[in-house]
C-alpha cells in the first residue's frame, strides 16, 4: 500500500521520513522519562530494527488508514457499556453468557488539567484510560526512566471476586463463522493475546486486583441479506483468554536493554518492511 502524507485537514503535505519532537525520540542512555504505548512494545515483540529505528532514529513508518467503522463500533460499545456503569447494572451480553455477576467497572473521577482551556476539569477515570494518545493506563516500569501506558477499551468488574477484568473490543468480518474454540488458532491472533496481557499488566502494576479472565468482545459482520440496503448486522460474542504476564518484565527489561544500545538491532527475517527497504536500495543509488 503506498500511503501519502496528509495534514489534520486532509491536505497533502510534504513527508519527511522523520519525527522532530525531541519528546517522542529517545536517546540511548537519557535519564529523562520517556513513555512507551502498548503498540510501541509490540513492535519490539515483531521487529527489533524497525521497533529501534522508530523510536531511537525517529523515523516514521508508512501510516495505515484510518479505520473509521471500528472505530464507531468501539464508539457506540462504549455509550452502552458507560450506560451500565452509570446504572451499576450488568450489559445486555452477559446474560447470555451467564456472566450477570460482572458489570462495567467504574473507578470514579479524577481532577485533570486540560490545556486548551488552561484549566483543571473533572473527568471519569475510565475516559482518561481510554484516551491512548494524551493518557491511558501509566506504570513506571521499576527504577527505569520507562513509563509504560496503554489505551484500554473497558474494564469490567466481578462482584463475586472483586477483581477488575480486562476488554477489548474487535469489529471484523468473517463468514466461517467465529467461536471460542477456532478464535485463537489464527497467527494473527497472538497480537490480541499479548494485547491483553499488557493491559492486565499494566493494572496489576497499578494496585488493582486483576482477574485471569479477559475478554474480546467480537462483532463480526454477517453476509445474510440480498443487498446492503443501507444496513450491516452483526453477530455479537465474548471469546474469553486468560491472561499470562509472567512473560512481561523479562521482554520489557531486553526493550529497554535495546533501546539503550548504540547499535542498530537486527531485522526480524519475516519483516516485511525491511524487505523492502532492502530491495529499495538497488533503485535508489
Amino acid at each position: 500500500m503506498i500511503s501519502l502524507k496528509r495534514n489534520t485537514k486532509g491536505l497533502l503535505v510534504k513527508a519527511e521520513g522523520k519525527r522532530k519532537r525531541e519528546n517522542t525520540i529517545y536517546t540511548p542512555g537519557q535519564t529523562q522519562d520517556f513513555s512507551l504505548s502498548r503498540s510501541k512494545f509490540d513492535d519490539y515483540m515483531s521487529c527489533k530494527k524497525c521497533f529501534y529505528l522508530n523510536v531511537v532514529k525517529a523515523l516514521i513508518p508508512p501510516s495505515n488508514p484510518p479505520y473509521k467503522l471500528n472505530t464507531l463500533t468501539d464508539t457506540l460499545l462504549k455509550k452502552e457499556f458507560d450506560r451500565c456503569r452509570d446504572e451499576k447494572k450488568p450489559h445486555r451480553i452477559f446474560e447470555k453468557y451467564d456472566l450477570l455477576h460482572l458489570i462495567p467497572f467504574n473507578p470514579g473521577t479524577e481532577k485533570v488539567f486540560k490545556k486548551t482551556e488552561k484549566k483543571y476539569v473533572v473527568k471519569n477515570v475510565i475516559d482518561i484510560w481510554r484516551d491512548s494518545l494524551h493518557a491511558g493506563l501509566q506504570y513506571r516500569f521499576k527504577d527505569t526512566n520507562i513509563i509504560l501506558k496503554g489505551g484500554i477499551d473497558d474494564v469490567w468488574f466481578n462482584t463475586k471476586t472483586e477483581e477488575v477484568i480486562v476488554v477489548d473490543y474487535k469489529s471484523q468480518e468473517d463468514q466461517k463463522g467465529v467461536n471460542q474454540k477456532n478464535y485463537f488458532d489464527s497467527p494473527y491472533k497472538g497480537g490480541y493475546k499479548r494485547q491483553l496481557d499488557f493491559y492486565a499488566y499494566l493494572l496489576k502494576s497499578m494496585g488493582y486486583k486483576v482477574s485471569s479472565d479477559a475478554y474480546l468482545y467480537i462483532c463480526n459482520a454477517k453476509e445474510i441479506d440480498e443487498g446492503f440496503h443501507g444496513k450491516m448486522l452483526f453477530d455479537e460474542l465474548l471469546i474469553h483468554y486468560k491472561v499470562e504476564t509472567d512473560y512481561l518484565e523479562n521482554d520489557i527489561e531486553k526493550m529497554i536493554e535495546v533501546l539503550n544500545s548504540p547499535e542498530i538491532p537486527i531485522s526480524h527475517e519475516s519483516c516485511e518492511n525491511c524487505a523492502y527497504s532492502r530491495q529499495r536500495l538497488e533503485f535508489d543509488g
